[in-house]
């Protein structure tokens, strides 16, 4: 059953990888590997998981014995004698001397080294995670910031059209101004119309650099070339989209490695009730010895010992309570976690079917107002539309553009939010 579940495991694990190569275009893929590099927090969390890798290591050195030289001189006084008839005896040398070589060796710990090392494997699995979290954070912001400014270059070329149509629709006023078929009104009309859509496209051209010195301030990136507002993101349905996020959802592992790390530690505390056993040896040379005190000897001693905790004020069964209430709240977070993605993967599959139905219905609208505009062009050419109807059209036609580039950025966030909460990778 184990090797089946791991099999499926790399099945989906597979899938996902295939998906990413071809859910985006090359531009972005390099704008992404770009980040990488570029982005100074990406470092910091690569720094983090080092340091968790260092402290595995650190914890598996404790199962080797620790080995020191020690050396020592101390003078004494008064000097340890004692008068005996004529003479006096020392027992102790004015002059201390002592070098030894010592080692120590927990032989029995009952488990605790093993759970030090698996506590510490298990806080480098959420230190990985918390790096590959802030990876796909990145990936769905950076992502998020190229669809915006393919929009708003779409949306400059909209601009761009309508304000070469009024242009043209000025001029033929400005004709008919000439011919008497035409008011100064009716220009200054044109004239306005012209004004305000020149201010929106310097509104949009104004946000458009912002959003390029952002994608600068996290790519290096100055400016995008390709201008779709389109993902290859197949449809899911909410069981498949749940099941995906539960594998590869980076926030989702990062409250379980939580629990586990929680139940490593109530597992160490509970250790702390257990025996110890270990080895001590010394070799080395000092004087004190008698009869000839003055005279460095050789010496040596082993042993082993054994130590049973047997009361320290109920502090440990306090520890075990307090760690298994803070696993009992992680299990918690772990449930609120899931619940919060199969809420928000709801709302972005709701997103994305709204988004794809009225791209398909602005279509039918694009095609009724560009044909009404061609008619009002065509009338106004012939002096049988007035300059206010005119502009209305222009304006129902802006509309119908901007309204479909709206909906096709509103449905590029919805499937980029559905990606980000299904933890599929952006880069194979």
């Amino acid at each position: 059953m184990k090797k089946i579940m791991v099999g499926m495991l790399v099945v989906m694990s597979s899938y996902s990888t295939c998906i990413a190569q071809s859910l985006i275009n090359s531009e972005l893929k390099n704008l992404l590997n770009q980040s990488l590099l570029y982005f100074p927090k990406v470092k910091e969390v690569q720094q983090s998981v080092q340091l968790a890798e260092d402290k595995v290591a650190l914890a598996e050195l404790n199962k080797y014995p620790d080995i020191t030289l020690d050396a020592s001189y101390a003078y004494v006084q008064p000097k340890i004698e004692v008068p005996f008839g004529d003479k006096t005896f020392q027992f102790a040398p004015v002059h201390n001397i002592s070098g030894s070589l010592n080692g120590t060796y927990t032989l029995f710990d009952f488990g605790r080294l093993q759970s030090s090392i698996q506590k510490a494997k298990l806080e480098l699995q959420t230190s990985k995670h918390i790096a590959e979290e802030l990876k796909h954070t990145l990936f769905f912001q950076i992502s998020q910031l190229y669809y915006q400014i393919i929009y708003t270059k779409k949306a400059i070329e909209i601009q761009n059209q309508v304000l070469q149509l009024l242009t043209e629709n000025k001029l033929v006023v400005e004709t008919q101004l000439k011919n008497g078929n035409a008011i100064q009104l009716d220009l200054l009309t044109i004239q306005s119309k012209i004004d305000n859509e020149l201010n929106r496209k310097i509104d949009l051209e104004n946000n458009h650099q912002k959003l390029l010195n952002l994608l600068k301030y996290a790519t290096g990136v100055t400016n995008i070339t390709e201008g779709q507002l389109s993902i290859a993101l197949k449809k899911y349905t909410l069981d498949e989209a749940l099941q995906m996020a539960l594998i590869h959802n980076p926030s989702l592992a990062i409250t379980k490695d939580k629990v586990n790390v929680s139940k490593a530690e109530v597992a160490i505390i509970k250790l702390i009730e257990r025996p110890s056993v270990g080895l001590k040896a010394s070799v080395g040379s000092r004087n004190g010895y008698l009869p000839e005190i003055q005279d460095p000897r050789f010496n040596y001693n082993a042993g082993i010992g054994f130590s049973v905790p047997l009361f320290n004020g109920g502090k440990t069964k306090q520890q075990i309570k307090i760690q298994e209430r803070s696993l009992a709240l992680n299990e918690t977070g772990v449930i609120a976690q899931q619940h919060d993605v199969e809420k928000d993967i709801q709302a972005a599959l709701i997103d994305i079917n709204s988004n794809e139905s009225r791209i398909k219905n602005a279509a039918t609208q694009i095609d009724q107002a560009a044909l009404a505009q061609k008619l009002s062009v065509s009338k106004l050419k012939n002096g049988t539309v007035t300059p206010i109807e005119i502009t209305s059209t222009n304006a129902d036609y802006q509309r119908a553009l901007l309204n479909q580039l709206q909906y096709q950025y509103q449905l590029c966030n919805a499937q980029l939010e559905l990606i980000k909460l299904m933890g599929i990778e952006l880069l194979d």
